[in-house]
C-alpha cells in the first residue's frame, strides 16, 4: 500500500503542483480542539481561582512561610542553574571537541545520571553520609575522632538540594549543548585555531556563544524540573512551592490557596519559557553553512589537561550514578526479602498498569491533535494544541491540584444529583478512582508523545495525503493506513518516553492517586520518609532500570550523529 502511493506520488505531477493541499477537515477540527480544551482543564482551573476568595489564608502564609517559599525556590534555580550549566557545558565541550582517556566513553556514560530521580539520590547520600553511615565510620575509624570532635556538612539542607539537583539535571544542558556544538561550523573553529587559539579561547570566544539558544533551552528544561521536584526538597526540609502547595493542600485543607499557589508558580514557569524563548530570538548564531558537514577536528589534550578531564567528567558520573545505584544494589542484596516482597510485587503492578494505560492514552491524544493540526494548520488549532501541550513545563503537583478541583466537583454535583433522585450515593467515581491519575499524567507529559508524534509527522510529504485522497482513503483512514505504519518506531518511542516520566513521577501521583493505590515513587517516598530506606531498595532500582530506557534511546541518536576526528581512532 505504501509503496504503491509513493509510486504514485513520484509520478503524478499533478500531486507536485505548489498549490495550496485541500486539508480542511471540520470533523477533525472540531475534536482536535475539543481533546486539546479538556487537557487544558487542569490550566484554566488554576488561572480562575486566582480570582476566588481564600480568606485570611494568605495573610497567614505571607506572614509565615511564604517568604521562605520564594526565597528558597529562587536560591534553588540560581544554585541548579549555576550547576548544571558549568557541569552540562563543560563536559559536552570535552567529549565533543577534545581527545582525552575515555572521552569517547564519557559521550554516552553522561547521560546515565538522568535515570537516576533526584529524590533517590536525596535518600541514598543522606543514608550514605549519616553520623552512622560509612562515610563517617571511615572518618572515625582512621581519626580516632568521637562525636562532637569535627564538623561534617549536612546534606539535608538547601546547598545539598542543589548539589544533587545539578548531578541529574545536568544532562539537559549536556545533551542540548553537545548538539550545537556538532552542528557548529568546522571553517569557525579551523579559522580560530590557524590564527593561534587554544581550545580554552576557541571555547569562549566561539562555541560558546554559537551555542547560547540550546544552552539556554537545555537550562530552561533543567530548572523546570527543579521547580516540580518534591520529593528531595521535601526530604531534605527545604521549604519551596512544591512543598507549599502539598501542605497547603493536605496540611491546611485550603484548596483553593493551593490553587492560587499553583497559579504563581506557573506563571512564574510560563515567564522564564516566554524569556527564554525571547532571549533566544534576540540571538543571532548564524553561521555559514559551507563548513557544516565538514569532520570537525578535535583538540588532543596531554599531560595533566588530558587526565584532569577525565576527572571532570568522571564525577558526576559517579556521584550522579555510580554511588546512589552501588548503594542501592548493596542494599537490596543485604535485605533481599524486605525489598522484594508481595507488596513490591503489587506495587510493581499497580506502576506499570497505570504506566502503560497513560502511555497508550498519550499516544493517542498526540496523534489526534498532532494529525488534525496537519490537516488543519490555523492560529486556533495550532494555539489550542501549543496550551494543551503545555503540562510538561508544569509542575506534577499543580496539574494534580488544577485536576482535583474541576473532579472533585462533578462528584459532589453527581452524588448530590442521584442522591436526591435515586437515593444512591455514587461516591468519588473521578477525583477517587485511577480515571484522575491517568488523566493527571496524561496532561503531564502529553508534550512528550506530542513532540515526538509531531516530528515524526512532518517527515511525511503532504503529496502522500492527497495521493490518497485521490484513491478514495478518507482522513481516518490515511491516518490508520498509511502514516502510522510509516511512524511506528516513532510511536513506539513515545509511548516508552511516556511509560518512563510516569514511573518516575511522584508529585502528581503522590496528590491525585486513589485510596490505598501507590506506586514504585510512592512507595519509595513512604519508606525513605520513614527511615527504611533498605526496604525500599528493591523498588528504586526498579525505577532507575526502567530510567535507563531513554538513556539507551539517546545514546543510540548520539552514535548516528556527525563524526569528528576522534571516531577515526
Amino acid at each position: 500500500m505504501i509503496k504503491n502511493l509513493v509510486e504514485l506520488t513520484k509520478r503524478s505531477r499533478f500531486w507536485q503542483s505548489h498549490n495550496t493541499p485541500d486539508t480542511g477537515s471540520s470533523a477533525w477540527n472540531y475534536v482536535t480542539l475539543g481533546i486539546a480544551l479538556l487537557v487544558s482543564i487542569p490550566i484554566f482551573t488554576i488561572i480562575a481561582n486566582l480570582f476566588v476568595s481564600s480568606g485570611d489564608v494568605w495573610q497567614h502564609l505571607a506572614s509565615t512561610v511564604l517568604p521562605d517559599y520564594i526565597t528558597n525556590s529562587l536560591w534553588l534555580m540560581i544554585g541548579v542553574g549555576i550547576g548544571v550549566f558549568v557541569i552540562g557545558v563543560g563536559t559536552a565541550w570535552l567529549v565533543t571537541m577534545c581527545s582525552f582517556p575515555g572521552s569517547r566513553q564519557f559521550r554516552w556514560l553522561l547521560i546515565l545520571p538522568m535515570a537516576v530521580p533526584a529524590y533517590l539520590l536525596a535518600y541514598t547520600y543522606t543514608d550514605f553520609l549519616a553520623f552512622t553511615g560509612p562515610v563517617q565510620n571511615a572518618l572515625r575509624g582512621i581519626t580516632g575522632w568521637g562525636y562532637g570532635d569535627y564538623w561534617f556538612p549536612n546534606i539535608r539542607s538547601l546547598w545539598g538540594a542543589i548539589v544533587l539537583m545539578s548531578l541529574v539535571f545536568f544532562p539537559y544542558v549536556y545533551l542540548l549543548t553537545r548538539a550545537a556544538f556538532l552542528e557548529q561550523s568546522a571553517s569557525l573553529l579551523e579559522a580560530s585555531r590557524s590564527l593561534g587559539a587554544s581550545s580554552t579561547q576557541s571555547f569562549f570566544k566561539i562555541a560558546l556563544p554559537l551555542a547560547r539558544p540550546s544552552i539556554a533551552a537545555g537550562m530552561a528544561l533543567a530548572l523546570m524540573e527543579t521547580l516540580n521536584d518534591f520529593g528531595t526538597v521535601d526530604y531534605f526540609g527545604v521549604q519551596t512551592f512544591t512543598t507549599g502547595i502539598y501542605r497547603t493542600w493536605f496540611g491546611l485543607g485550603e484548596r483553593v490557596a493551593a490553587a492560587q499557589l499553583s497559579a504563581f508558580l506557573m506563571i512564574f514557569i510560563l515567564f522564564l519559557i516566554l524569556l527564554e524563548r525571547w532571549s533566544r530570538s534576540k540571538m543571532d548564531t548564524k553561521q555559514n553553512s559551507t563548513g557544516r558537514y565538514k569532520r570537525l577536528t578535535i583538540y588532543k589534550l596531554s599531560g595533566w589537561k588530558a587526565w584532569g578531564s577525565t576527572l571532570f567528567c568522571s564525577i558526576p558520573i559517579l556521584f550522579g550514578f555510580a554511588i546512589p545505584v552501588g548503594i542501592l544494589v548493596e542494599m537490596m542484596i543485604t535485605n533481599f526479602d524486605s525489598a522484594v516482597d508481595s507488596r513490591f510485587i503489587q506495587f510493581s503492578l499497580n506502576t506499570i498498569l497505570v504506566a502503560i494505560i497513560a502511555g497508550f492514552v498519550a499516544l493517542l491524544v498526540a496523534l489526534i491533535l498532532a494529525y488534525g493540526t496537519r490537516l488543519k494548520p490555523t492560529w486556533l488549532t495550532k494555539s489550542a494544541t501549543k496550551i494543551g501541550s503545555m503540562g510538561y513545563a508544569i509542575p506534577g503537583s499543580v496539574i494534580a491540584v488544577g485536576i482535583l478541583i474541576p473532579f472533585g466537583w462533578a462528584d459532589n454535583t453527581l452524588d448530590s444529583w442521584m442522591r436526591d433522585t435515586f437515593g444512591i450515593s455514587t461516591g468519588l467515581i473521578l477525583s477517587g478512582s485511577i480515571v484522575a491519575l491517568i488523566f493527571a499524567y496524561v496532561v503531564r507529559f502529553l508534550a512528550v508523545a506530542f513532540n515526538t508524534v509531531e516530528a515524526s509527522l512532518g517527515k511525511i510529504t503532504h503529496n502522500m495525503d492527497e495521493a490518497a485522497q485521490g484513491m478514495g482513503f478518507k482522513y481516518g483512514k490515511i491516518l490508520r493506513k498509511i502514516h502510522i505504519p510509516m511512524m511506528s518506531g516513532s510511536l513506539f518511542a513515545a509511548i516508552m518516553l511516556v511509560v518512563v516520566d510516569v514511573i518516575k513521577e511522584l508529585p502528581a501521583t503522590l496528590i491525585v492517586r486513589p485510596f490505598n493505590f501507590d506506586t514504585l515513587a510512592v512507595q519509595v517516598y513512604r519508606l525513605a520518609s520513614d527511615e527504611r530506606l533498605a526496604e525500599s531498595s528493591g523498588a528504586a532500582l526498579a525505577i532507575v532500570l526502567v530510567g535507563l530506557i531513554p538513556v539507551f534511546i539517546l545514546s543510540r541518536s548520539i552514535a548516528k550523529t556527525r563524526k569528528t576526528d576522534q571516531d577515526k581512532i
